[in-house]
């Protein structure tokens, strides 16, 4: 909710993700996408030998399209991805638009075309999406962000930066050093008095980062000013981080799921089920393979809509996503898709020693299930050997030792060789975000996905 950051021959299948309660606007706006993409745009040229033709369903065109990866947007530049007729300079020179460097969470960092008014579009549809987001958001609500300058915000690592200078317009930036390891107790006792000062309507959060501050005020007794809706973005909420941050906060929480390339995509309603942005963006699947937990699990491949000088089509966005059988709501939101939860990024997935896939989700519902855990980070070291580092405060460490064993060999298989380290803390990546899981083994999404619901070759098509 924030300004601009820093930043195959198998016939498709689309039974089990086929709905009927899209608009017609929705289809419109899909059919219009990808036709700008595809005759108005020089990135997208080669895409037009696998056209079926405007007279085809749009749904059976999008599903023999190639996907958009982060290599392609640097590849073609973002100018490659600007329709015919528009000029990028004179663009920036009218400060429409700008060049924007995503943080480099997955992949390699990006260079991407920032469209703040599309951007402001784009989180406006995302409000009617939650009802508490709908009765608070404005448009000119104050906001308070607390989250690593370096995904957005003000750096400033060598001086504290003062109140007025971390803000701008209603949004006020609570930390501004990089290494989230350096806060001190004066730091945060500084956020939690600015909380109070500025009583933002609406706290938007970096999930492990609102959890440390959380943690903080708990071990010290102090409280906090309650916002009227707590919004988590920028990194995987671990239940951990949950929990944590309910300890503080007694406000309503909502996940936001989107990148700086497509938008906001999902929201989490009241009812704790995300809702697909449909008037903002287009959102197709490609489902894991049965053994791995599809057709339920699947990646996602998001297009977005009426955005004047930046076209994406199809674009990998690098999570995995539970969705929701019955698609149904008890919130009683129709529109769009509707996914149970988030699993977490692809790169984040490991292996069981039978080598089965296990989502961060997975693996997260089974450490948290540990009581007395501050952090952790899984990391997969071979077929059937893996570390867990653990930052927690109980003194039965050999304990705790083999109930994280217990737990992970149940998760990851019986011969599975489980390390324990015991840590007094975790750093960030160099992305600025705290990452829960990784393997050090070689694999890639494609391998997991169902061959019935990708092209022939079971590869995504580069372009």
């Amino acid at each position: 909710m924030s300004p601009m950051p820093n930043q195959a021959n198998h016939e498709f299948h689309t039974a089990p993700f086929s709905r009927s309660m899209d608009s017609q606007e929705y289809y419109i706006k899909s059919r219009e996408t990808l036709d700008i993409a595809l005759n108005e745009t020089v990135a997208y040229n080669s895409w037009r030998a696998f056209d079926l033709g405007r007279g085809r369903p749009i749904d059976e065109r999008y599903s023999k399209m190639p996907i958009l990866t982060k290599k392609e947007i640097r590849d073609y530049t973002p100018r490659g991805f600007v329709p015919r007729g528009r000029d990028v300079d004179c663009g920036i020179l009218n400060q429409e638009i700008e060049f924007v460097k995503t943080s480099g969470s997955t992949g390699d960092s990006v260079t991407n075309i920032w469209n703040q008014k599309w951007w402001d579009a784009s989180e406006r549809e995302s409000w009617r999406l939650n009802t508490h987001a709908a009765n608070i958001a404005t448009g000119d609500h104050r906001e308070a962000i607390l989250a690593n300058p370096l995904n957005v915000g003000f750096i400033s690592d060598s001086v504290e930066l003062s109140m007025k200078e971390r803000m701008l317009s209603r949004f006020l930036y609570l930390n501004e050093k990089t290494n989230p390891l350096t806060w001190t107790p004066e730091h945060m006792d500084r956020m939690i008095r600015e909380l109070e000062t500025f009583k933002p309507a609406v706290l938007e959060a970096n999930p492990s980062l609102l959890a440390k501050l959380s943690r903080y005020m708990t071990a010290s007794k102090k409280k906090v000013f309650q916002p009227k809706l707590v919004v988590l973005t920028y990194e995987y909420p671990s239940k951990l981080h949950y929990a944590q941050i309910c300890k503080s906060f007694n406000s309503p929480i909502a996940s936001s799921y989107g990148t700086t390339e497509v938008g906001y995509v999902f929201m989490q309603c009241e009812e704790g089920k995300f809702h697909q942005n449909s008037r903002s963006c287009r959102v197709d699947f490609q489902p894991l393979k049965p053994e791995h937990g599809g057709p339920s699990l699947a990646r996602i491949l998001v297009t977005t809509f009426d955005n004047p000088w930046y076209v994406i089509v199809r674009f990998d966005v690098g999570d995995i996503v539970h969705t929701d059988g019955e698609q149904v709501c008890a919130c009683g939101r129709k529109s769009g898709w509707i996914i149970s939860a988030i699993e977490g990024r692809s790169r984040n997935i490991t292996l069981t020693s039978e080598g089965r896939v296990v989502t961060l989700r997975e693996l997260d519902e089974a450490v948290s299930a540990l009581h007395g855990i501050d952090e952790y980070q899984f990391t997969q070291i071979s077929r059937n050997s893996y570390n867990i580092d653990l930052v927690s405060q109980r003194a039965d460490k050999e304990m705790l030792d083999k109930e994280a064993k217990l737990i992970l060999s149940r998760l990851y298989g019986e011969d599975a060789r489980v390390t324990v380290v015991f840590k007094e803390c975790i750093p960030y990546s160099s992305s600025g975000k705290f990452s829960l899981s990784q393997t050090l083994l070689n694999f890639s999404i494609e391998d997991f996905l169902d061959e019935r619901y990708v092209r022939k070759d079971g590869k995504p098509l580069s372009i």
